[in-house]
């Protein structure tokens, strides 16, 4: 089995989603990541797409070695018949003539260094909605300066419809914990965009949901689980006096971290493995390779219009959320 499963699916996945969004990198060079699992598509995407080069950075991580990311990632692209260009410096000559890099994790911090190395009209694209951007990832000041437009997908637009699958991803969570949400109670403590796609992904299968903002506004009576997907902030969003009130209110109820840091102490919280400060506690990918091609031809899109040189029709514009000068 390759990558993000199985490569006939996981090719034609990604021929749809080219199509669908009309994704055309004809004439660029593209600088992203090499990555494992489904975020292998990124560089074959950015290829299928037309690219004239495509570069790809490689780095041992906690998901798997700088050489199973290439040796995945060749697989796709000899079955595809493109090629992809890979390198495991992260130095002026990879950004060197880019017209389009992404800010994908082995590309990370993309500094006021790394900017410099890139020319005016180049491009950034975020691979995900402006608002998720956390400190440091991308040095904005720089960019704007040297004259290199940021942008991010729109992820509720149809042709990307990312955010449709958040029901998905809580209801695989609450599955994983041992809640089998027909019938189950669930407090959602959500303050964001979040909540809709929650509430619907768990009340479709049989499960109650109530979403409130903070702990005031619980049901009283047993529960559960209790969703956390509550926006990040410096401090966690469930401090230890937080996360004890919800074991005395409800006894029993699973504690599920979606999204917002949680003080864990010696308190039970799934997942059992704290993920880093200000990201997920399931990754779009857990429930299916889908979520990330569509997410990832989004984010290319994003960085064929930046670089178009022509205009954009309104239609197109709908696709991205530009970060405009500050």
């Amino acid at each position: 089995m390759s990558a993000g499963g199985n490569p006939d699916r996981l090719l034609a996945l990604c021929a749809e989603a080219v199509e669908r969004m009309g994704l055309d990198l004809s004439g660029r060079v593209v600088v992203t990541e090499a990555a494992t699992g489904a975020y292998a598509v990124t560089p074959l995407l950015a290829a299928m797409a037309g690219a004239v080069e495509v570069r790809a950075l490689s780095k041992d991580s906690r998901y798997g070695s700088a050489q199973d990311a290439e040796d995945a990632i060749i697989r796709l692209a000899t079955r595809a018949g493109v090629r992809v260009r890979f390198s495991r410096v992260k130095d002026a000559a990879l950004f060197d003539g880019a017209d389009v890099v992404t800010n994908s994790g082995h590309l990370r911090p993309l500094d006021a260094e790394t900017i410099s190395w890139l020319r005016p009209g180049s491009a950034i694209s975020l691979m995900y909605e402006p608002w998720e951007l956390r400190p440091g990832e991308v040095d904005l000041d720089a960019c704007h300066a040297g004259g290199i437009p940021v942008a991010g997908p729109n992820e509720h637009h149809p042709a990307i419809g990312v955010f449709a699958y958040s029901g998905v991803m809580a209801v695989k969570q609450l599955l994983d914990a041992g809640v089998p949400v027909l019938g189950s109670r669930v407090l959602l403590l959500c303050d964001n965009v979040f909540a809709s796609d929650i509430e619907q992904g768990i009340t479709a299968l049989g499960g109650q949901v109530t979403t409130a903002a903070s702990l005031d506004g619980a049901p009283s009576g047993r529960l559960d689980a209790v969703i956390v997907a509550l926006s990040p902030g410096p401090e966690p969003v469930l401090d230890s006096v937080a996360v004890k009130r919800i074991r005395e209110e409800h006894p029993g109820a699973v504690l599920i971290q979606f999204w917002g840091d949680i003080e864990r102490d010696d308190q039970a919280v799934w997942p059992p493995s704290a993920p880093d400060p200000g990201h997920m506690g399931i990754l779009p990918s857990a429930v299916g390779a889908d979520p990330i091609v569509a997410l990832q031809t989004g984010g290319l899109k994003v960085g064929e219009l930046l670089t178009r040189g022509g205009p954009v029709t309104e239609a197109e514009e709908a696709l991205l959320l530009r970060v405009e000068p500050r």
